[in-house]
């Protein structure tokens, strides 16, 4: 069993994170104790502020530094804030790591027990660590905003592709799903699709195709590869959007020929009312395959300073379990379209 447990962002100013978590996105601020990641010695360093938001079963740990000791303040000079740790729900952390072990991997931490349950950490791919936790009892949360973590999305260097979908494969036993290979007459990105095997964690990883792609100004301003963005599932997304938007959360801009461009199948699925506010909203709208199931995607603008992290909000109906190509390849362009704003590529 693989589960996300939480996300462990690094930032400069922990506090005014949170509040921009529960202020523009509605979670709620949650107190360290009796929480699955107390186990995890970083929380009590004295060097480190760490705030905790949650909204139904997504979690994240927001981390700044308050001395110079601090592994957030040496993360911070080698990257820009981001995404420093993704960590798994395990049902038997010995295996885990001895498996880790036996692959070559690197166990940054050792597996420490207390009374809440077990954990350890390990090195993933890149700047990225992985820890891993198992508790006697997983913690049953009420639904809220959010239903879970999507899936997270990884970028690598160009080459790197192939061996970092093998790592995973390897260490935590990921299998391949999907691969695309999306370009345009600008510039380019390969993507494999991993899936845990008990389908609950999906993982895209990316590799740039070209020197001007997006996945080459994200490695260039991250200073390496790490996590681009983070998908949150929810079950009504157009409501949600609309709060978001009234909250000043901003989104990469989908012109409108996109819709008058879409299938007709999709507009026999969903009621006039419904793509007009769709539309409106300016999500995208896919299907996996040959299957009747929606896609449901929307996409922030980099919420850091720099070009790197963003965010996903998507609505799955009828059960897709992978990706389309089509809201990949509009993802694209829409990005391609801000490198082009931003200078970093010309059209």
């Amino acid at each position: 069993m693989l589960q996300i447990d939480h996300v462990h962002f690094y930032v400069e100013n922990a506090h005014r994170w949170r509040d921009w978590f529960v202020n523009n996105l509605g979670f709620e601020r949650v107190p360290h104790q009796g929480i699955s990641f107390n186990l995890i010695n970083q929380k009590k360093l004295p060097d480190t502020d760490t705030q905790v938001v949650r909204s139904g079963n997504v979690c994240f740990l927001i981390s700044s530094p308050l001395l110079e000791t601090s592994p957030v303040a040496n993360f911070l000079c080698h990257h820009p804030p981001g995404v420093a740790d993704v960590a798994f729900l395990v049902d038997d952390i010995e295996t885990v790591t001895a498996r880790v072990i036996s692959c070559g991997g690197i166990v940054l931490q050792p597996i420490q027990k207390t009374q809440s349950g077990k954990y350890c950490q390990i090195k993933g791919w890149g700047n990225l660590s992985h820890s891993l936790i198992e508790l006697p009892r997983r913690p049953i949360i009420e639904k809220d905003n959010f239903l879970d973590i999507d899936h997270v999305v990884l970028n690598v260097e160009s080459g790197d592709l192939i061996k970092a979908a093998q790592w995973y494969e390897n260490i935590l036993e990921f299998k391949p799903q999907q691969s695309f290979n999306i370009h345009t007459g600008i510039s380019g990105l390969n993507s494999q699709v991993m899936i845990s095997g008990n389908g609950k964690v999906k993982l895209p990883i990316n590799q740039p195709t070209s020197n001007n792609s997006q996945i080459q100004e994200f490695l260039h301003f991250n200073r390496g590869s790490g996590v681009q963005h983070i998908a949150l599932g929810t079950k009504n997304i157009v409501p949600a959007i609309a709060r978001f938007r009234a909250a000043g959360v901003t989104f990469l801009s989908i012109p409108q020929s996109y819709y008058s461009q879409l299938d007709q199948r999709f507009q026999s699925v969903l009621s006039p009312s419904e793509f007009q506010a769709i539309a409106q909203q300016e999500i995208l709208v896919d299907s996996q395959g040959s299957t009747n199931g929606l896609l449901l995607q929307i996409f922030t603008q980099p919420i850091f300073k720099e070009p790197t992290f963003f965010l996903e909000f998507i609505e799955r109906r009828s059960h897709p379990s992978g990706f389309g190509e089509g809201n990949f390849r509009a993802l694209f362009t829409a990005m391609e379209n801000e490198q082009i704003k931003r200078g970093f590529v010309t059209s």
